[in-house]
């Protein structure tokens, strides 16, 4: 049985024939029961799931990283979602069946802090990888307070390791310890910046 709460024009809860309403994140909704379709899989259909799966294995590993990162676009939706709209529509590469992400373009942060001056990155420590930057505090509205953040992604791993409130901007490094399992792999770096309170980040940089 469907439920009108608030008269004709409020939200409707449960199902009136093919009809269901129901609420999410504060939004009142209606969706017509899907009817039987012949063919499901539809080249169309097959190619959207391929891109749909290579997203998510790259976005799940980041999911810390991300909430910080999409804060700002997490209306109405979750972060992760925010993010996963974006890569989807920019970010994917390839013929079908063989998609895949383009890291450079696959934003793990959105936001219109001052981004990372001439960052750079070094694995030649054991263990460990640098992230190194410029110092450009006194530009546009970055801060010398601004805190890195920085990600070593694992894709044949699907696992990441990332530090969310790093070193100042006026710092110019950040070094982040990898497990020794990840001897031999071919790893992901990202970074991109936030304020000291985290209300604003930067775009992530590949």
């Amino acid at each position: 049985m469907g439920v009108i709460s608030q008269g004709i024009l409020g939200g409707v809860s449960g199902k009136v024939g093919n009809v269901v309403g129901a609420s999410w994140k504060g939004i009142d909704y209606l969706r017509i029961k899907p009817s039987s379709v012949a063919n499901p899989r539809t080249e169309g259909q097959v190619n959207q799931r391929n891109k749909f799966t290579v997203t998510l294995e790259y976005l799940q590993p980041n999911l810390g990283f991300i909430q910080k990162g999409y804060k700002s676009y997490a209306v109405q939706k979750t972060e992760f979602n925010a993010a996963m709209s974006y890569v989807l529509n920019n970010a994917i590469t390839g013929a079908a069946p063989n998609f895949t992400v383009d890291y450079a373009l696959a934003l793990l942060s959105r936001g219109n802090l001052s981004g990372a001056l001439n960052p750079a990155t070094d694995l030649a420590t054991a263990g460990q990888v640098e992230f190194t930057w410029d110092d450009n505090s006194a530009e546009g509205n970055a801060n010398a307070t601004d805190k890195a953040m920085v990600l070593v992604y694992n894709p044949s791993k699907k696992e990441s390791m990332y530090i969310l409130d790093g070193a100042d901007r006026t710092v110019g490094s950040q070094i982040i310890t990898i497990p020794s399992t990840y001897a031999g792999d071919t790893v992901e770096l990202f970074m991109a910046f936030t304020t000291a309170d985290g209300s604003i980040v930067s775009n992530s940089v590949y």
